[in-house]
């Protein structure tokens, strides 16, 4: 009677240990499949365009150099497809000294706005005025003809402080995709598993507030 006891005691725990183990089985698929594409220089990643020659902050803005002490900054697409199509953007203004997590973007909807910090610190050497006049080219391009500002930092090594390495990009997109999801999940279906991209216009609709309450918490403004 005992050995029976033992030997239906330990099926219960084996039935138990598959049952969690197939529970995590595609979590564990998923983020393979990212972190191999990421090192294969796949640039879509969780419905995302991200290209990895690019450095990016948490609060979604991207960073590039541009020649010694001089650094280009622009929104990553996530942030572009949250901000949706705007009416007008606000851009700092050249000269302005800027620190890493000051709001210095904003994206206006009518009198309504949303918010975007800096990745960097230093000094607005020149800003964006073609998207300035023309705010949907941070959606049609955001890595090109979309970028926002370039900035002087005396300090060479001060844009890479608080950057997210390489190796951490993927989860991270797949950590900030599944919270614009849950702000839109009409939208959760596209997934770069299934070769689906993220609608552009997927916040035209969104009221201004989930819209607003998105902002703070995606792009930490």
């Amino acid at each position: 009677m005992v050995v029976l006891l033992v030997i239906v005691t330990f099926a219960i725990f084996i039935a138990i240990d598959l049952l969690l183990s197939r529970q995590k089985v595609p979590v564990v698929a998923a983020e393979a499949r990212e972190s191999e594409a990421a090192a294969m220089g796949q640039e879509v990643l969780s419905g995302f365009h991200i290209p990895m020659n690019l450095k990016y902050h948490p609060g979604h803005t991207w960073v590039q150099k541009e020649r010694k002490n001089v650094h280009r900054v622009g929104a990553d697409e996530l942030a572009a497809v949250l901000a949706g199509p705007v009416d007008r953007i606000e851009l700092p203004k050249p000269g302005q000294w800027v620190r890493q997590g000051q709001k210095v973007f904003a994206f206006y909807r009518g009198d309504e706005k949303i918010e975007m910090i800096s990745p960097v610190e230093g000094e607005v050497v020149e800003v964006n005025r073609e998207l300035a006049e023309n705010p949907r080219l941070l959606l049609e391009d955001p890595y090109g003809k979309g970028w926002l500002m370039t900035v002087f930092s005396p300090d060479e090594e001060s844009p890479s402080r608080n950057l997210l390495p390489s190796s951490l990009v993927p989860a991270w997109i797949r950590e900030s995709a599944e919270a614009f999801y849950r702000f839109q999940p009409q939208f959760a279906g596209a997934t770069a598993a299934d070769g689906g991209r993220a609608s552009k216009d997927a916040t035209a609709a969104l009221p201004v507030e989930r819209w607003k309450e998105a902002a703070k918490v995606l792009l930490l403004s």
